[in-house]
């Protein structure tokens, strides 16, 4: 199946050089406190999409069981070896473009800093869709291209793409910003509903970040975040978006691989064993190594 292309973090060490070195601090400070007012206390099965090494995956807690889900392989094992191999967490390396999950599974999900790599996001959230139950929450993070930033550039010449026209607009290859209303259409043209939004990062300047502790800036920024109602300016801003109907009833038990997968390809049913699962329909296999279900290529 031919998709659009897909950022790939194959190798990178994202997670020490651009968080734990990169002094952002502040940024991960705040995208908790967004996280922790918009996602529901407790829960069954979440999808984390685009998890990366797991920075956030521990924030779920309140949920029985989350499948970390990232297109690179080396980014799943920094998030293994940071979380564990216990049955609570299944790791997954696959196309978020080609989920390879069964229908109305999850009751809540997350994508957090993964759309801005997305060249086709209406694509990428239908697939995300169709994999929520009825009554699931998606909180859901875009980069914001009418930032107080990109409007001021603009306006003095030093930026020639328009920040208030709804495209999205690709600064680097496979980096995308987004318009809110653009953003709200594909939502609200899947039958999403959009239940809160909530502006992030209002201080993501170099010479805040090092005048005030990063504690107190994102304090601040949890206070500000709710006017995410009214107006959308800052770099990030995250919707809390509810599949219409009504949440199933909890699952005592917690899932196993054939209980929540199925081929990406074509959507038929899987067999297998563990190390190695086989579509009834198409007859492709896909692999497991090291507790990862690669769902890229088949074998």
């Amino acid at each position: 199946m031919k998709t659009p292309p897909v950022c790939n973090y194959e190798g990178s060490d994202y997670q020490q050089s651009f968080w734990d070195q990169g002094g952002r601090q502040y940024e991960d400070l705040a995208e908790a406190i967004a996280l922790r007012q918009l996602l529901p206390t407790s829960g069954n099965l979440m999808l984390e999409l685009g998890a990366g090494a797991g920075r956030n995956t521990q924030r779920y807690k309140g949920f029985r069981q989350v499948v970390v889900l990232d297109y690179s392989n080396t980014q799943l094992e920094q998030a293994k070896a940071r979380l564990g191999s216990g049955s609570e967490y299944i790791y997954v390396a696959a196309d978020i473009y080609r989920l390879p999950f069964k229908n109305a599974l999850f009751d809540g999900a997350t994508m957090i800093r993964t759309l801005h790599h997305m060249r086709a996001p209406e694509l990428a959230l239908s697939r995300i869709e169709r994999a929520l139950a009825p009554g699931a929450v998606f909180v859901l993070e875009y980069a914001n291209k009418l930032n107080l930033k990109s409007i001021g550039r603009y306006l003095l010449g030093k930026q020639q793409w328009n920040p208030f026209s709804h495209e999205q607009v690709e600064f680097v290859e496979l980096n995308f910003d987004f318009h809110p209303a653009h953003i709200r259409k594909i939502v609200t043209n899947l039958g999403l509903m959009v239940t809160e939004t909530r502006t992030v990062s209002h201080f993501r300047i170099g010479f805040l970040k090092r005048l005030f502790p990063a504690r107190f800036l994102a304090a601040v920024d949890g206070f500000i975040q709710p006017t995410g109602k009214f107006w959308q300016l800052t770099p990030s801003v995250f919707l809390c978006l509810k599949k219409p109907g009504t949440k199933p009833a909890s699952n005592e038990d917690l899932r196993q691989p054939l209980d929540i997968f199925c081929c990406p390809d074509c959507g038929g049913a899987l067999t297998g064993e563990d190390e190695l699962l086989r579509c009834t329909a198409c007859d492709q296999a896909w692999s497991a190594s090291d507790g990862i279900f690669d769902f890229r290529q088949p074998v």
